[in-house]
């Protein structure tokens, strides 16, 4: 079932688009530039390209999510050449509780755990035991009807036409009537892989495989299962060994049916009429490779500086994940568990997720040399179009810095869609 809302933009001026690919689908922005001022001291230059310094001090934007923003609490770092050049925290850390979330705080980062797996599958590229444009069938036969024309590398960047289960009504939440049951009862569900691929399977594909684009959970599951089949573990541990320990993400973990999130945390909500309905605590069985992942900003950006820096794949390997295919559904490209925005200053790469209570931005130039990372609890229900107006000033000064061509007084564009 898809549920899709918009309002009309506010302003066109050379607005591009940004669109959160999260775990039950596409939040969608569109950015215009935004002005930005230097930090720490002194004046940034002049920027044309998203590989330049960026701004610095973005805790004005990050206040502006909480307070104008619809989310009780907002996360945020910023590094640039191996330093960290900025981290803040805004809000509190839940409203039973006056105390302000940590900003080394831990949160759910849905979607953004596509990278980690996508990352493991070329590693085993690199390593000779699979082919991006091995049929499914090879892997998993019998599992995915057509599987002898759908690739790997079509589940990667997906073109594989299949359904998204999480399009469907069992999952997660459309309306009043459906947030109260997944509160009640549905959000304890513990889903194994195998049923989750079924209900994906069994949906009617929206197009032939290769021809067209659909963000789909079920790609990924399925991706996981390939691990699984190839390297005789499930994936979570070959994300574990082969990226979280040698890059010391301690704060990384894949949750599968563990309802909690360790660690300090800032909570989650979702609105319903009578106020704001907790979040924090679900079964996140629903995501698997597609989105179980819990992490923090540092965390993330070091795995980001690891991936664009070349210290996890081979070049022929990062030249494929980085080859993008038109992702009209989120006004992007997407490339192999990779999202490319094309912004005014030019070229940021990276993903989004979004799981119920949570939202995460997460995002750098192509070189590697910057990144920053956004964690924020958009309370679900409660969004407004000033909502949408301060997460992309956040985004566009983290991206693309002072002096952005035509950004002093302009406003962003806030038309966006949800789709479930």
């Amino acid at each position: 079932m898809n549920v899709t809302r918009t309002t009309p933009a506010t302003s066109a001026t050379r607005a591009v688009r940004l669109a959160a690919a999260a775990l039950a689908g596409a939040t969608v922005l569109a950015l215009a530039p935004t002005a930005a001022v230097a930090a720490d001291g002194g004046s940034a230059p002049a920027t044309a390209s998203a590989g330049a310094a960026a701004r610095v001090d973005l805790s004005p934007e990050l206040r502006a999510i909480v307070e104008r923003g619809s989310s009780t609490a907002a996360l945020g770092e910023a590094r640039e050449n191996g330093r960290r050049v900025w981290r803040d925290a805004a809000g509190v850390n839940d409203l039973d509780s006056p105390r302000p979330p940590r900003a080394d705080g831990r949160f759910r980062i849905g979607s953004v755990t596509k990278t980690f797996v996508s990352t493991v599958v070329l590693q085993l590229v690199d390593e000779g035991k699979l082919r991006l444009d091995d049929p499914v069938e090879r892997y998993l036969p019998g599992v995915v009807p057509n599987g002898g024309t759908i690739t790997l590398r079509q589940l990667l960047n997906h073109t594989s036409g299949l359904y998204d289960y999480l399009e469907d009504p069992r999952f997660l939440y459309q309306d009043e009537a459906s947030l109260r049951s997944y509160l009640a009862d549905r959000r304890w569900t513990t889903w194994s892989p195998a049923q989750l691929i079924e209900v994906g399977v069994h949906g009617t594909p929206y197009f032939p495989p290769g021809q067209g684009w659909h963000y789909s959970n079920t790609n990924y599951v399925l991706i996981g299962e390939v691990v699984r089949k190839v390297t005789g573990h499930n994936w979570r541990s070959e994300v574990d060994q082969r990226i979280v320990k040698p890059l010391h993400l301690d704060n990384t973990v894949f949750a599968g049916a563990r309802p909690g999130i360790p660690g300090p945390h800032a909570h989650g909500y979702a609105k319903l009429p009578e106020g704001l309905a907790d979040l924090t605590l679900i079964n996140p069985s629903f995501g698997d490779a597609a989105g179980d992942g819990i992490s923090t900003t540092a965390d993330l950006n070091r795995f980001h500086a690891a991936l664009f820096g070349g210290r996890l794949l081979s070049a022929a390997r990062f030249a494929e994940m980085t080859t993008a295919v038109p992702a009209p559904m989120i006004g992007a490209h997407y490339g192999l568990g990779l999202i490319r925005y094309d912004l005014p200053c030019g070229e940021v790469w990276g993903h989004t997720g979004g799981i119920p209570g949570y939202n995460t931005v997460w995002l750098g130039p192509k070189d590697g040399t910057r990144q920053f990372s956004l964690s924020f609890t958009l309370s679900q229900g409660a969004e407004t179009e000033e909502t949408f107006t301060t997460l992309n000033a956040f985004i566009v000064n983290a991206s693309c810095g002072s002096g952005t061509p035509g950004a002093t007084g302009a406003t962003a564009n806030s038309a966006f869609t949800f789709v479930r």
